[in-house]
C-alpha cells in the first residue's frame, strides 16, 4: 500500500504535516475530513534518495516560481479563506507549509505588503512578472465584490484546465520527437561509422563506384571532417530564425501560413479557441468587463494573427456590436464556436456558453491530437526506413559492381 505526505490545518488553525499508509488520494482526504482537518495537499511520498537530490538548487531545483507552484497556492489560499481564515493568517499557513524557497520568499513578500495596507491584487503585482494580468484582474474583481475565495476557486480551476490543455498537445509532440532524435542518430551512425568501413574495399578495388554510393560516402565523410561546420550553421540557423520570428511581420507571415497548412492549421486553431473561450468566460464570470477581457485574453494567444483579429472584434465592441458578428467577419475563427456565443449572447450567458465552448474544444484538440499522430507515426517510421534503405542499398549497389567485375 502507498503511503501519502498530506499537509492540513486543524480547526485551531495550526498546520500538521505527516506520513499515511493508504489506498488513494481520495482515501486520505477523506480520513482527513473525518478527523475535523483541512487538506492543503496530499502527495504520493517517493522516498526517492534521486528525487530530493534532483529538487535541490544546484540540480536546477527550485529555482523559480512555475506556474504549477503558482495554481498550488491559489488553490490552497482558496481553501484557507473559505475555511474562514482571515487572509493575513491564511498567508502564514501558506508560508508555513511550503518548503519551496522561492515560493516561501514570494509569499512573505506578498504578506507584508497586505500587512502594509495593500489589497491582495495591488501586492501581486509589485511581484513584477510573476502574476498574469489574467490573475490580477480577477483577484482585483473578486476583492471589489467580496468574493475572494470563490475568484481564487476558478482562478484554481482555470490553471488546471489551461495545464491540461497544455500537456495533452506537449505529450503528443513527445513520440514523433523520439522518433526523429532516433533517425537523426541511425544516419549519424550509418555515415560516420558503417559506411567507412566499405571505403577500404571499395578503394582497393581501383573502380569507379555508382553515383549514389559516392553520395553516400562523401556525406559520411564530410560529417567525419566538417562536423563543427554543420554545429554553426545550426546555431546560426537558429538565431536567424529567432531573429525573424521577433518582427511582428515575420511573426504573422508565418502564422498566417500555419493556420492555412492542412490539419496542423485545424489543430493551432481549435487549440487558441479553447484558450481563448476558457480566458474569456472565466473572466467575464468574475466581473471583468467585456473590452477588457479582450484586452486580457489578446496577450496569451500566441498566434499573432488571431491576436491581431481579436484587436479588430474590440473596435467593432467599442462601436456598439456584439462578439459573435465580429468574430465571423474576420474569418479566422471556428464556426461553431462563433454560434455558440451568439447563442450565449441571445440568452444572456456568455460566460457560461464560453466556458462550454472550452470544454468543446478541449476535447476537440485531443481528438485532433490523436488523428494526427495516427498520421504522423507511419510517415515517420516510413520515412527512416526509406533512409536506412537508401543508404544500405547504395553500399549493396557497390558490392554487387565489383563482385560482377571480379568475375
Amino acid at each position: 500500500m502507498p503511503v501519502f505526505r498530506f499537509e492540513a490545518v486543524d480547526a485551531a488553525g495550526e498546520v500538521r504535516a505527516e506520513e499515511v499508509m493508504a489506498a488513494s488520494q481520495d482515501e486520505v482526504i477523506l480520513q482527513l475530513r473525518d478527523q475535523g482537518l483541512l487538506p492543503l495537499s496530499v502527495e504520493e511520498a517517493s522516498g526517492s534518495g534521486l528525487s530530493r537530490m534532483l529538487n535541490t538548487p544546484l540540480f536546477g531545483g527550485r529555482q523559480r516560481v512555475s506556474q504549477q507552484h503558482i495554481g498550488q497556492i491559489t488553490q490552497q489560499l482558496a481553501k484557507l479563506l473559505k475555511a474562514g481564515l482571515p487572509l493575513d493568517r491564511a498567508l502564514t499557513v501558506l508560508i508555513s507549509v511550503n518548503n519551496e524557497p522561492k515560493v516561501q520568499k514570494l509569499l512573505t513578500r506578498i504578506q507584508e505588503a497586505v500587512r502594509g495596507g495593500s489589497g491582495l491584487a495591488d501586492a501581486l503585482e509589485a511581484q513584477s512578472g510573476v502574476f498574469t494580468r489574467l490573475y490580477l484582474n480577477m483577484i482585483r474583481a473578486g476583492e471589489a465584490g467580496g468574493s475572494l475565495e470563490v475568484v481564487l476557486e476558478r482562478l484554481a480551476e482555470f490553471m488546471e484546465r489551461s495545464k491540461a490543455l497544455k500537456d495533452t498537445v506537449t505529450s503528443a509532440l513527445i513520440y514523433p520527437l523520439i522518433l526523429l532524435v532516433v533517425a537523426g542518430i541511425s544516419v549519424v551512425i550509418l555515415l560516420t561509422y558503417v559506411v567507412p568501413q566499405f571505403q577500404t574495399l571499395f578503394d582497393d578495388a581501383g573502380e569507379a563506384l555508382p553515383l549514389a554510393t559516392q553520395v553516400v560516402i562523401g556525406l559520411g565523410e564530410g560529417m567525419r571532417r566538417y562536423w563543427w561546420l554543420g554545429v554553426l550553421l545550426i546555431a546560426g540557423a537558429v538565431l536567424f530564425f529567432r531573429q525573424q520570428f521577433s518582427q511582428i511581420e515575420t511573426r504573422q507571415r508565418w502564422d498566417r501560413l500555419a493556420l492555412r497548412t492542412p490539419l496542423v492549421g485545424d489543430l493551432i486553431a481549435k487549440v487558441e479557441m479553447a484558450r481563448l473561450s476558457r480566458t474569456l468566460g472565466t473572466l467575464l464570470r468574475n466581473g471583468v468587463p467585456l473590452l477588457s477581457a479582450l484586452g486580457i485574453v489578446r496577450e496569451i494567444i500566441a498566434n499573432q494573427v488571431l491576436s491581431q483579429s481579436l484587436g479588430a472584434v474590440a473596435e467593432n465592441l467599442k462601436a456598439g456590436q456584439g462578439l459573435a458578428e465580429p468574430l465571423l467577419k474576420q474569418q479566422v475563427f471556428p464556426p461553431l464556436a462563433i454560434h455558440m456565443i451568439r447563442v450565449g449572447e441571445e440568452t444572456g450567458q456568455l460566460d457560461t456558453m464560453l466556458l462550454q465552448v472550452a470544454d468543446t474544444y478541449d476535447g476537440e484538440v485531443q481528438t485532433t491530437v490523436k488523428r494526427l499522430l495516427s498520421l504522423l507515426e507511419p510517415v515517420l517510421i516510413l520515412g527512416l526506413g526509406m533512409i536506412i534503405a537508401g543508404i544500405i542499398m547504395s553500399i549493396l549497389v557497390a558490392i554487387i559492381s565489383i563482385n560482377d567485375l571480379a568475375f
